[in-house]
């Protein structure tokens, strides 16, 4: 199962390959998958002696996002920190996702512990994980712009294309599902910081990252995103910086 393709509709995914996604024993390899998963069968293999009344609020009609969360904040209350970390390693991509927001449910840690705690996640080998991982920390990035600012800077020197994507991503202005950053949105240059050392990063997973950064910048700040891509054109006419630019502005052509 672990090279299998991944099923393009709901309908056309295997009962057995169902079946094992729902006990948590396989990963999820499209996004139809994904959305088929009972949140509340898995809930119980991942956390057996959970009660009916807790599994019953993984409501099927809510958001697959909403789901997520919330099923993270049961974990955070159903296990101990031990068993967290441990579920770092769990099979299921959909459980890891679980433990990203587990982590950022977590009461009274600093940004640094947030942040340190689900760098795991966001270099995990599912793309989806990966989203996930900074959808949930998120919010305590916003709380602290200036200080994820700082400390995220320090990722984007990683050796990891996933880690240095982390920083851009989850601090994009608007992103994708997830609340906006109204401070972002009126002072992009906050973001400097981050972008600059990823202006010229070779992989293009970062490229588009850093380039929708800047096109949800340009919606409202379209002067400011035509000048720093004709700064950085001047100062690094690399083939990655010029790609970068040439998506960023697709917006105001």
């Amino acid at each position: 199962m672990t090279t299998r393709k991944g099923s393009a509709r709901i309908s056309d995914i295997p009962s057995e390959i169902l079946a094992a996604l729902n006990r948590g024993e396989i990963e999820t390899r499209s996004l139809p998958e994904c959305l088929a998963i009972d949140f509340q069968q898995l809930l119980r293999a991942v956390v057996p002696d959970i009660s009916d009344e807790h599994v019953a609020t993984l409501l099927p009609t809510d958001g697959i996002m909403r789901r997520t969360a919330m099923a993270g904040q049961l974990l955070a209350r159903h296990t101990k920190a031990r068993e967290l970390t441990r579920l770092l390693g769990h099979p299921s991509d959909t459980v890891r996702g679980w433990v990203a927001f587990a982590i950022a449910s977590r009461p009274k840690l600093s940004l640094s512990e947030y942040l340190d705690r689900v760098q795991p996640l966001a270099d995990d080998s599912h793309f989806g994980v990966r989203e996930t991982a900074w959808l949930a920390v998120r919010p305590h990035i916003a709380a602290d712009l200036r200080g994820a600012i700082k400390q995220l800077k320090t990722w984007t020197k990683s050796s990891s294309a996933n880690i240095r994507r982390f920083a851009s991503e989850s601090t994009r202005p608007r992103g994708v599902w997830c609340a906006h950053i109204t401070r972002l949105k009126e002072q992009p240059e906050l973001g400097l910081p981050i972008l600059e050392l990823l202006k010229s990063d070779e992989s293009r997973y970062v490229q588009d990252s850093v380039a929708n950064w800047l096109n949800d910048a340009a919606k409202s700040q379209p002067d400011w995103v035509r000048q720093l891509c004709r700064h950085w054109q001047v100062k690094s006419p690399t083939p990655q910086t010029q790609r970068i630019c040439h998506r960023a502005r697709r917006s105001l052509r």
